[in-house]
């Protein structure tokens, strides 16, 4: 018999989804995970009641954190990966064949355990390739003490509440840009600004004072409801930012990757933000 799973993230508003058929429900020494099937869809995983992911939606969400800044630095060889333990932005990385080491930092091993064997479709083999660098820890630790240098960092956290709580801080962002090399790139989910305004306005805060370039982009993911989801941009080369339609074009089919949301003219796009987004981000 099928359920409804209500999500309570916010206040004041709540998103439904009906669970056909729960794949699996269980406490790690984390959290609670549940992956449930949905007909729209497809398998959704939630962790503590909050979707985090679901199989038909989950492209929009990675293809925009990985290939806008990968494409963007131009010659990205080594990537950081904060969270994601689904595998989902592993899988999207990977996909480029410059990149010579991946390194994913992922609090949870049983959220990668358990997304091997209920989220196949979405992590693929990723987890199988000899490019990563998989590390068990929590991501503040790791930034703190990270001597390696990397191209692009990419935060694939939660939302700011338990375990990824201390992803969204000053002291995060500052130890996470220490770990670049010199033109590199520092992404972040912020969720939706209009329901989570405090995420956009903090983190743009952190980075006008870390970074020469500090932005911010959006896309719009079906399961992550109230308008449009902020991504946050961060690097002392402006430059990367300004990269010529053309150029990335050229980039995009070097590249040889197949999207379904990402391409060029929407990568420039992302950029433009509506007035009261715009505002948020300062």
């Amino acid at each position: 018999m099928s359920r409804w799973l209500i999500e309570q993230l916010h206040d004041d508003f709540q998103l439904g989804l009906k669970a056909d058929k729960v794949h699996y429900d269980s406490e790690t020494d984390h959290q609670r995970l549940v992956v449930f099937e949905n007909q729209t869809f497809g398998r959704v995983l939630t962790l503590d009641n909050v979707v985090q992911t679901t199989e038909k939606d989950e492209f929009i969400y990675h293809e925009m954190l990985a290939h806008l800044p990968i494409l963007a630095h131009g010659v990205a060889k080594k990537v950081l990966i904060i969270g994601g333990g689904d595998g989902g932005m592993l899988e999207e990385v990977l996909k480029h064949r410059g990149v010579e080491k991946v390194t994913q930092v992922e609090i949870d091993a049983g959220v990668i355990d358990f997304s091997k064997q209920y989220l196949d479709s979405i992590c693929k083999n990723a987890y199988d390739d000899p490019r990563l660098d998989l590390v068990i820890a929590d991501g503040v630790d790791f930034v703190a003490s990270c001597e390696e240098r990397y191209d692009v960092a990419i935060v694939d956290s939660t939302d700011p509440i338990g375990p990824g709580e201390v992803l969204f801080t000053d002291t995060f962002y500052g130890k996470a840009k220490n770990c670049l090399a010199p033109g590199g790139i520092l992404v972040t989910q912020n969720g939706v600004p209009f329901l989570q305004s405090d995420e956009l306005v903090n983190t743009m805060r952190a980075f006008r004072a870390l970074f020469a370039d500090a932005a911010c982009y959006l896309a719009t993911v079906p399961t992550y409801a109230g308008g449009p989801m902020a991504f946050g941009w961060g690097s002392d080369d402006a430059a990367k930012r300004q990269v010529s339609l053309a150029a990335l074009e050229k980039r995009f089919q070097e590249a040889g990757i197949a999207t379904r949301y990402y391409n060029p003219a929407v990568h420039q796009a992302a950029f433009a933000l509506p007035t009261y987004i715009a505002e948020m981000a300062g």
